[in-house]
């Protein structure tokens, strides 16, 4: 098995529509800290698991220095970017979105291995 991962940080803002009273409800920003583990059993034809030019581009290119709520279909809560970005790059199995200092939210894929 072939393991990459790819950190990352981008810039952005969001608010959270959320069913209690929040100050995280106005708008607000991060320098995010992003991680995306990727996997497979076989290299592609580059010998690689996963471009991590390709990684950085499939995430940066919608969020970087944007206001998630503009760009995003869903309450964009750490955990739910962390399973958008996941499904986004190619042989993904883990994401791991750190929005401040000791807050880190992580999805995962439990389904078999693909590739």
């Amino acid at each position: 098995m072939y393991y990459v991962t790819k950190r990352l940080e981008i810039s952005g803002s969001h608010r959270l529509e959320l069913s209690y009273q929040s100050k995280c409800s106005n708008l607000h920003g991060h320098n995010w800290i992003i991680t995306v583990h990727c996997r497979a059993r076989e290299l592609n034809r580059d010998g690689m698991v996963t471009d991590f030019t390709s990684i950085k581009q499939e995430i940066a290119s919608t969020l970087d220095h944007r206001n998630f709520n503009e760009v995003l279909p869903f309450n964009p809560t750490a955990e739910n970017i962390a399973r958008w970005i996941c499904d986004r790059v190619d042989n993904c199995w883990r994401v791991d979105v750190q929005e401040s200092e000791g807050n880190i939210a992580s999805y995962e894929k439990d389904d078999d291995l693909q590739g």
